[in-house]
């Protein structure tokens, strides 16, 4: 097997457009799903380009490099918009996979229960991708098409993710059968904008419930106008037909559905805790 180090974009995509390669960033999905087949010819390693890291704020909101690692999510200096982000960058396996592990890759694996992806859902995030027909970008819920399916094609890399930049604070919940390094029963991601003690608006997305992470449209509509005291009534009442739980070694389907709300109405008061300290 062959080890590429591209130090600019432009050769990453090269080498992979020879065709054969596999690309390398934190390689906490990417060693482990070796041992399932023959190794590649070549790796790319990602690490030492440039355009892949950084976070950084412009006029258009927030971008994340494609190589950028959960451990670098919290240490960063963000607003609470973030703040979900961070506490699923926590639930990201260990320190020590936090370290290495990027959230792009995060993306690219595809699992349903990946924690990332209901909070980057809430936070309407765009992925950014560069490959042989130049450079494009798709909103999360359509570069996931699966498990194990993203809309990536041949050839392409992703860049950056894009956040834009409004009002509100982020929240993420997680269910698994221990508090860490586990693989999430159920988990939420959200942003919330209170105003006066009531719900402006809020984006709510639901993972390990579906076959990708979804959005609860009805349900953030019912939302906004709400003060803290009715959230529990609010919740329980919609009717969540996004989601569409298994059953599988971790939790039956209706264990899922039942959990979920009680889930879903604690990381939206959080919101409210997070926002008053802020």
């Amino acid at each position: 097997m062959t080890l590429h180090r591209p130090e600019s974009l432009e050769d990453a995509l090269a080498l992979l457009g020879q065709g054969g390669a596999r690309l390398l960033a934190g390689g906490t999905d990417l060693y482990p799903a070796l041992r399932d087949g023959p190794p590649p010819p070549a790796l790319i390693d990602l690490t030492g380009v440039p355009d892949l890291q950084g976070i950084r704020r412009d006029a258009s909101g927030w971008r994340i490099g494609g190589a950028v690692t959960w451990r670098q999510i919290l240490r960063a200096e963000l607003p609470p918009l973030f703040a979900g982000l961070k506490a699923a960058a926590r639930e990201v396996g260990s320190v020590q996979i936090q370290s290495t592990g990027t959230v792009a890759g995060n993306l690219c694996n595809a699992s349903p229960a990946a924690d990332g992806v209901p909070a980057l859902l809430a936070l309407e995030a765009e992925v950014a991708l560069a490959g042989p027909e130049g450079p494009r970008r798709l909103p999360l819920a359509e570069f996931l098409l699966g498990p194990r399916r993203t809309a990536l094609c041949e050839g392409e890399i992703v860049t950056a993710l894009h956040v834009p930049d409004r009002a509100g604070t982020g929240g993420f919940g997680k269910l698994g059968a221990r508090r860490y390094l586990v693989i999430s029963i159920a988990m939420v991601g959200v942003v919330v904008d209170w105003q006066q003690g009531r719900i402006a608006a809020a984006r709510v997305a639901v993972g390990a419930c579906s076959p990708v992470a979804v959005r609860l449209g009805a349900l953030e509509a019912a939302l906004v106008g709400q003060r803290a005291t009715d959230l529990r009534a609010v919740v329980a009442a919609a009717p969540l037909p996004e989601l569409a739980p298994i059953d599988d070694v971790r939790a039956s389907a209706d264990y899922r559905r039942d959990a979920v709300r009680p889930l879903i109405h604690d990381t939206l008061h959080k919101t409210l805790e997070v926002s008053h300290v802020a």
